[in-house]
């Protein structure tokens, strides 16, 4: 028996010069004195950069990035969209003013609208349903599978002759099973809207999020790996997706600059709302995309020291991985037989001050009462109007799947800033309660 396996089934787990009784903090001493807790990643990372790059603002006069006082050309969200395209290896990016514009304008460059039907994951935020709503078609729900993402096998099912985009989000720094996805999308002529919000700084097969549907979407809100706040971006290699995201956004207008970028105009105007981002935010975010692979190293590194930390233990279940070195390690998330069992757990790793809560930052939409009774901002509007709007169900029998995967999962976050440290406590305190909870079952 290797040191592990020995230190799995003993009373006793060693790590580095720590030692830990596997007594449960109910019965005996914590493996910490103060809980553990997982911060906001990019405010984590402000420093004098941030700062610099709002003073940057306020000193030229010219919030506004298109013009203000003097002659200054466009500065800072310009210098974001060129430098997070090179980064998400795209041709093209668009900021806009939050995630929930960014899809909302994705949306609208993939030419979605009345009539159409959207397939996306019945675990996602609710900006994922709503933006297919406000474009007045229809969302069809596809259930998860233990990736927390979107269920490959259950997409087919889903896809009808109205079927134009298949909404893919990486949920919880997890990226999708892409190369599933594409096949199923490429046989079916649909599009793939990767929304990336909860992702930022992840990949698949080497490739960054959002880079391998048709557009992708991000959100760089306060939760989010990088942020000013609230802001969000849009990334394409066509041309003409990226000039309607670009009209759609700012009212329908083409500006000088984005007609450069795209190389030309080639479409015309049409009805686009406002969300153009200021320069404050475009400043802010700059500086932190400079520090993003920074803030996803960390992270990662600290994910794999706990996953090693605790591989070898009997009858461990993880969350499934599609892409293990694309993730950005948010959080280690265990399996359990019953939901009792994971609320146990949840329960006994609070007692060792290294907190575990259920899959979080996502909500199972088709249960919420106002999605059930397809409750939208005016009652003619078009999405659920017509007979096979009329005839979709939501409610908890669309997604029993969903339901019972996320009652049975529990994670302990993570964090780019914890130490050595807190990476073995998260280690100890799961060595301490995972094989007690198992056994118990």
């Amino acid at each position: 028996m290797d040191r592990r396996k020995f230190l799995a089934t003993s009373g006793v787990a060693t790590l580095g010069a720590k030692i830990v009784s596997n007594s449960l903090a109910a019965d005996g001493k914590p493996v910490r004195e103060k809980p553990l807790k997982a911060d906001y990643w990019g405010p984590e990372f402000y420093d004098e950069k941030e700062r610099q790059e709002l003073l940057d603002v306020h000193s030229s006069h010219r919030p506004f990035r298109w013009y203000g006082p003097g002659d200054q050309p466009p500065m800072k969200v310009a210098s974001f969209e060129k430098e997070f395209a090179a980064r998400m290896q795209t041709r093209f990016a668009l900021a806009v003013t939050s995630g929930t514009a960014a899809l909302q304008t994705a949306l609208a460059a993939l030419e979605v609208g009345p009539g159409d039907e959207v397939i996306l994951p019945a675990w996602t935020w609710h900006s994922c349903f709503n933006s297919i709503v406000l474009a007045g078609a229809l969302p069809v729900f596809a259930e998860i599978d233990e990736s927390f993402n979107i269920d490959p096998a259950d997409i087919e099912s889903k896809i009808t002759p109205q079927t134009r985009v298949i909404m893919v989000a990486h949920l919880q720094g997890n990226p999708c099973d892409m190369d599933r996805i594409i096949t199923i999308a490429t046989k079916g002529r649909l599009k793939v809207l990767e929304d990336c919000a909860q992702s930022v700084g992840a990949s698949y097969g080497g490739r960054p999020l959002g880079s391998i549907g048709h557009i992708g979407i991000y959100s760089l809100q306060i939760n989010k790996t990088i942020t000013a706040g609230e802001g969000g971006a849009v990334v394409t290699n066509d041309p003409v997706l990226f000039e309607r995201a670009a009209r759609f956004h700012d009212l329908g207008a083409l500006r000088p600059l984005h007609e450069k970028v795209a190389g030309q105009s080639r479409i015309g105007w049409f009805v686009g709302p406002n969300f153009r981002m200021n320069e404050f935010s475009g400043g802010v975010l700059l500086a932190q995309l400079g520090k993003l692979d920074a803030i996803v190293d960390a992270v990662r590194r600290n994910a794999r020291r706990v996953y090693q930390g605790i591989r070898d233990l009997p009858g461990l279940r993880l969350r499934h991985l599609p892409d293990p070195e694309g993730e950005l390690g948010a959080a280690i998330f265990l399996g359990f037989t019953t939901k009792e069992q994971r609320d146990r757990y949840i329960s006994a790793m609070r007692a060792e001050n290294v907190p575990a809560q259920p899959p979080g930052g996502s909500v199972i939409l088709p249960i919420l009462p106002h999605i059930e009774k397809k409750v939208t901002v005016h009652p003619a509007w078009p999405s659920f109007t017509s007979q096979r709007g009329k005839a979709i169900g939501y409610g908890s029998g669309c997604c029993p799947r969903t339901i019972d995967i996320l009652n049975r999962f529990a994670g302990v976050p993570m964090d780019p800033k914890f130490t050595v440290n807190d990476t073995d406590d998260v280690v100890a305190a799961i060595r301490k309660v995972y094989p007690t909870i198992v056994r118990a079952s």
